[in-house]
């Protein structure tokens, strides 16, 4: 029996409310990292402190989903280790790059950076299993990054080399991640939402936490009580809460429904970043966010007219 069509209508509001209260704490994530950073808290450090105080969670998590499955409905040992490493892909490696990159780059630029992601899943899904380039994705990627050449280019003072390593590092997270949207498509498939993101959140947090162990010292962990009152506020508001949410969104309204919702992201990040970090924003800035949004969403919403015909 189908639903009333207002319980349709509810259903899908909520999605969209879980969606966007996800994207608004994702979109938090770069100002408390660069509040965090006032108090000369390492990268590979930060990391090791948001996932460990993140693993629990997830772990908890992916136990729990395991055990309420019948054994014919769990993931072989295969998918499940391909989950873990496309996790440390997408989480260790891209989070790591973000993050490095937020030493010496302005929040508003970072997120807008990133935004560009699936233009690269595009272009890698073409180099690395010969999907078809679209012309509205051309199109969009070409708006994003005009947006992002107005942004460095109008203004001299992004052209110096911290800055420009700075969005190198994060350009780099943007590859990285896309690939992992690339390759986590078919895993998330095998194993659930639920259970794939568990697997990869666990095994990134492993591995951020092997490495912190292997290259620093547990000195580097101390830092006063503010720093700490932000550090679990960016593990828990801005990893653990929007990630669930966001998971219950793309439930209620689909991943093309989320992924629209998400173009709001970069925007929230910049008023944050005016407002709380002072960040300028002048022309060049508003022109350069105009494109780049403009750009994604418009690929985002042809792209989603595309595959609702395609059905």
């Amino acid at each position: 029996m189908n639903p009333p069509a207002d319980h349709g209508v509810r259903w899908r509001l909520i999605g969209f409310g879980l969606s966007a209260v996800g994207s608004l704490l994702f979109a938090l994530k770069g100002i408390l990292i660069k509040l965090i950073y006032v108090y000369g808290i390492d990268t590979t450090a930060l990391l090791a402190i948001r996932m460990g105080l993140s693993l629990p969670v997830f772990a908890g998590v992916g136990v729990y989903e395991w055990y309420r499955r019948s054994p014919a409905d769990r993931p072989d040992i295969k998918s499940i280790g391909l989950a873990a490493t496309v996790g440390v892909l997408g989480y260790h490696c891209s989070s790591w790059l973000d993050f490095e990159g937020l030493q010496t780059l302005e929040a508003q630029t970072e997120r807008l950076i990133l935004f560009t992601y699936p233009f690269l899943v595009i272009i890698f899904g073409r180099v690395i299993f010969g999907h078809r380039l679209r012309a509205h994705a051309l199109g969009g990627a070409g708006l994003a990054y005009a947006g992002l050449a107005v942004m460095f280019g109008a203004e001299p003072a992004r052209l110096n080399p911290s800055m420009l390593t700075g969005a190198m590092f994060v350009f780099g997270a943007a590859a990285t991640f896309a690939l992992y949207q690339l390759f986590a498509r078919e895993l998330i498939l095998r194993c659930g939402p639920a259970l794939f993101t568990a697997i990869a959140m666990s095994a990134a947090s492993v591995s951020l936490i092997t490495q912190f162990l292997l290259t620093r010292d547990f000195g580097d962990l101390a830092a006063p009580a503010p720093a700490w009152r932000l550090m679990v506020a960016l593990a828990i508001f801005s990893t653990v809460v929007p990630t669930f949410l966001m998971s219950a969104g793309t439930a209620r309204i689909g991943a093309q429904g989320t992924a629209i919702i998400s173009t709001v992201s970069p925007l929230l990040t910049i008023i944050l970043a005016v407002a709380i970090l002072a960040e300028p924003f002048g022309w060049p800035e508003a022109v350069g966010t105009l494109l780049v949004v403009g750009g994604t969403g418009l690929f985002t919403l042809i792209e989603t007219r595309s595959q609702r015909r395609a059905r």
